[in-house]
């Protein structure tokens, strides 16, 4: 199911801490970061806290600029980003500021914390997941019941980190201020089990009076049928290599892009790439690979088209290819039409054989788009 991007937001101290012990909240940002953090509230169509925050913090999460809110509406949308917060139990503070300020909030909480938030009689939704919190199932209301694109996320650490663990959080912004907290018992950015997929993308760096934001993206792939953030990004790059493709009246424009566990990019092809006419673009990327390259077996292909069940240029079409290599995963964004090959049906090939095959289909106007005289 569609879900909004997911924005991870946090400052944090030099030895990773998010605040102190002490009774008033460590204020790590500086003004500016402050303003920058206001412009990025507004530019998104949701913000969660989880319960926890709210007790610790009792904040407000507002667009504080005047300005900023006047664009919004003038765009068409409310003042403030629909405020969101999570609550396994429901046990929640009516009396807080996040009930009582800014725009519309909703909680997303278990069927039985339900019944405890609803006898609170919240000015809020109140949405119950099941019998226990569901990430993904949460993601997906917000993008179907509320229309939230953007979703940017401001704690705690325990949120942060199973969003990233789950694979869910698109982007990290991250903020290091100037100062250590050296106290174990006070919160840390990441809780138990931190980040196992593998090394970020560092994708922008800016100093900000005397602190430094870091943007980050996730690199690894998903695991089995289950997509992750990553998976958009690479499907992504896979949809513009198919649109670096020559043209040709009688073959798709492809793109392919390998990628290994651990989000290391092991090589990518297009469709009749370094003047060959009829090599494959999942073809052309598998070639550039050690046969016995041992991060194959793990790794996952990203192609913009499903791969080919029958060719007439080459003896093996690029399913048989994927298959001889040991991949395991694929994902892609379109499946082949009957344009050239009638019933074709890569995926069927593939997961047959035991390989999990993902199909992102909200990437495959992109697929199409150097494929339009086609079809």
């Amino acid at each position: 199911m569609p879900h909004p991007h997911v924005l991870l937001s946090a400052a944090v101290s030099l030895d990773g801490y998010l605040d102190d012990t002490g009774p008033d909240r460590l204020l790590l940002s500086s003004p500016a970061d402050f303003d920058r953090v206001d412009e990025v509230r507004a530019s998104v169509d949701a913000i969660l806290i989880g319960a926890g925050t709210i007790r610790a913090d009792n904040p407000r999460l507002l667009v504080n600029s005047e300005a900023r809110r006047a664009a919004r509406v003038a765009a068409g949308k409310p003042p403030y980003p629909l405020k969101v917060t999570v609550s396994g139990s429901g046990e929640l503070d009516p009396a807080a500021n996040f009930w009582h300020t800014g725009g519309e909030k909703v909680v997303y909480t278990t069927d039985k914390g339900a019944d405890r938030a609803r006898e609170l009689e919240l000015a809020a939704d109140v949405v119950a997941l099941g019998p226990e919190l569901d990430w993904r199932r949460l993601l997906a209301h917000l993008h179907a019941a509320y229309g939230v694109e953007r979703l940017m996320v401001e704690g705690g650490g325990r949120i942060h980190t199973q969003l990233l663990q789950q694979g869910l959080a698109d982007e990290v912004q991250l903020v290091l201020a100037p100062l250590f907290v050296g106290d174990p018992q006070a919160p840390r950015l990441f809780g138990p089990g931190g980040y196992q997929g593998g090394r970020l993308r560092l994708v922008e760096t800016r100093r900000i009076e005397d602190v430094v934001l870091m943007r980050y993206e996730p690199t690894a792939p998903g695991t089995g049928p289950t997509p992750a953030a990553a998976d958009h990004h690479w499907l992504a790059l896979a949809c513009e290599l198919a649109a670096q493709c020559p043209p040709s009246r009688t073959a798709f424009s492809v793109g392919a892009v390998v990628v290994a566990a651990d989000g290391t990019e092991l090589a990518r092809g297009h469709s009749r790439e370094s003047g060959d006419p009829v090599v494959h673009a999942e073809e052309a990327a598998l070639a550039k690979i050690a046969p016995d390259d041992p991060r194959l077996p793990s790794a996952t292909v990203y192609t913009s088209l499903e791969p080919c069940t029958h060719r007439a240029s080459r003896p093996a079409p690029c399913a048989r290819l994927i298959l001889e290599a040991g991949v395991r995963r694929v994902v892609t964004a379109w499946r082949e039409p009957d344009t050239f090959v009638t019933g074709a049906d890569g995926t069927g090939l593939l997961t047959g054989q035991g390989v999990d095959v993902v199909v992102l289909s909200d990437h495959e106007d992109e697929a199409k788009t150097p494929n339009r005289h086609l079809l």
